[in-house]
């Protein structure tokens, strides 16, 4: 049996298995050639206290034979199985159709942008000419927001699923091995292209199919049964299960529900701003150091705090990252943050946001199952207009909007299509800019050199989570009014992040064979 034992070690040893071996044959007073193997189960950065440390946690094998786990995933032939259809190629969409493989059936990938490749061109063209594709953009095309949100693989969601098996396929596909212990793993968007790429092509090896540029326009629906899509307007396909797996954006696809009578409900969500420091000034707020030194990460932070009534936290912290423009129609402006694998750019920026609800969306005369995506829009349409209607977002230094004063100037910033001094408190709502002024001081107390005009505010980040939720049952899954149809991910309201979305898309595959074997 191997001994559970954790050790520190300096930054510089903490990737090296010899030092790890030594350190942990020396707390248990062995000699090193009784170590047979090592397994790292977690790895973790203490900085609490000087000199920093990683907190290592390992599986020792002491005079017992010792042969690493080989995890193998087999995809099999599925190219005569039965269909089933899904809507939607993101973490969601791609992890359902690869469990539905393993599952013994074939699935069918409907995807409204275009591959990772060809998508790219319509990002240049997002921050160099300030157009946006409605259907390529950072939400949608292959891989979903997912692909362009630094490939961050922390979750809470560990009851819902097995996590271990969503980084295997990950890893399967390309991604480092570092995934499976880190604290808080992240593959980097520089490196998911690659990873969503070699997906699809399991998918279409194995039988399945994926098609871009396919658009679903309408729903039928019979005897409360799923019974057909329509692709672009003019291609009708007959669906007998229907994973709706579409994002937290496509607001098409919700007021195409809601024509329809299809039941959704508005879901709270949270919007604020994106704030970026110089990646220096957060190094030195959480390691206590001048400089970080090259074997340690850039630092990241997470930070929470109730006003009001209301919680104000950080989301999607990306160290080393960029803010990157987010719209999915011409006339919005739309801020997230990605970072690289190695997360070397000299910013570090965070979503700043407020939870808001009904109550909120009510103030703005906004009611119904919209409510909440028409919120979003109204806000995302005013910071448009006050940075110029382009993709030029509005921006204001920290301490500045605090002290509800116009930044004289702006420092350099992430953000590619260009930022625009504006008085952040005079186009979002009252209720978002005070909280997040009393925040803002909260955390600077909270980690010291924080609260800085150094920093820059950039809004707003409004895509946190979906503003509309799409009822499921518990047990089948299954839309309460419709059997076949099965809300899913991040855009239904079950998820939020690559990793739930990944559970939840394979929980969705399950859900949906057992529907097809039962039928």
């Amino acid at each position: 049996m191997p001994t559970e034992v954790e050790i520190t070690l300096l930054p510089e040893f903490a990737y090296s298995e010899l030092h790890i071996r030594r350190e942990a044959a020396k707390k248990l007073e062995i000699p090193l050639s009784s170590v047979t193997g090592i397994e790292i189960q977690k790895r973790s950065i203490d900085a609490r206290r000087k000199p920093v440390r990683y907190l290592i946690r390992l599986q020792l094998f002491i005079h017992e034979p010792f042969t690493p786990v080989q995890r193998e995933i087999h995809y099999p032939d599925v190219s005569t199985a039965d269909s089933i259809h899904i809507v939607g190629g993101g973490p969601a969409g791609l992890f359902a159709a690869l469990q539905a493989i393993e599952l013994g059936l074939k699935p069918i990938v409907f995807e409204r942008g275009k591959d990772v490749k060809s998508r790219r061109r319509d990002l240049a063209a997002i921050n160099r000419e300030h157009t946006v594709n409605p259907e390529s953009n950072y939400c949608f095309g292959e891989g979903g927001a997912g692909t362009y949100s630094d490939g961050k693989l922390y979750t809470r969601s560990t009851k819902r699923g097995d996590v271990k098996k969503i980084l295997d396929v990950l890893i399967h596909f390309g991604a480092k091995e570092d995934i499976r212990v880190d604290a808080h793993p992240h593959i980097g968007t520089n490196k998911l292209p690659a990873i969503i790429s070699a997906m699809r092509s399991q998918i279409i090896a194995s039988g399945g199919e994926v098609r871009f540029e396919e658009k679903v326009t309408d729903i039928t629906v019979a005897d409360g049964q799923i019974t057909g899509v329509t692709i672009n307007g003019k291609d009708n396909h007959a669906v007998s299960a229907l994973i709706l797996a579409t994002g937290h954006s496509a607001r098409d696809i919700f007021y195409l529900l809601h024509e329809r009578n299809i039941r959704i409900e508005a879901k709270s969500f949270a919007l604020g701003v994106r704030a970026e420091h110089p990646q220096s000034v957060i190094d030195a707020c959480q390691y206590k150091m001048p400089e970080r030194g090259e074997f340690l990460p850039p630092a990241s932070y997470s930070l929470v705090e109730q006003v009001e009534g209301n919680g104000v936290f950080s989301f999607c912290m990306c160290p080393g990252g960029i803010i990157a423009p987010c719209a999915t129609e011409q006339e919005e402006v739309v801020t997230n943050g990605w970072s690289p694998s190695k997360r070397n750019n000299p910013y570090a920026n965070s979503g700043i946001v407020v939870t808001v609800d009904q109550q909120e969306f009510s103030r703005f005369g906004f009611e119904g199952p919209l409510a909440g995506l028409q919120y979003q829009q109204m806000i995302e349409k005013a910071c448009w207009e006050a940075a110029g209607k382009t993709q030029a977002a509005p921006a204001q230094r920290m301490i500045d909007f605090v002290n509800g004063r116009k930044s004289a100037t702006l420092p350099d910033c992430s953000y590619q299509p260009g930022i625009v001094s504006v008085k952040l408190d005079e186009i979002l709502p009252k209720s978002i800019s005070d909280r997040l002024k009393k925040a803002f001081v909260a955390f600077g107390t909270k980690m010291r050199g924080y609260y800085t005009n150094d920093a820059v505010l950039v809004a707003p980040e409004s895509r946190t989570s979906s503003p509309v939720r799409i009822p499921r049952n518990t047990e089948d899954f299954m839309h309460p009014d419709i059997k076949g149809l099965i809300p899913c991910g991040e855009g239904a309201g079950y998820a939020g992040g690559i990793v739930s979305a990944a559970i939840d898309g394979e929980n969705c595959a399950k859900k949906a064979a057992l529907f097809l074997v039962e039928r």
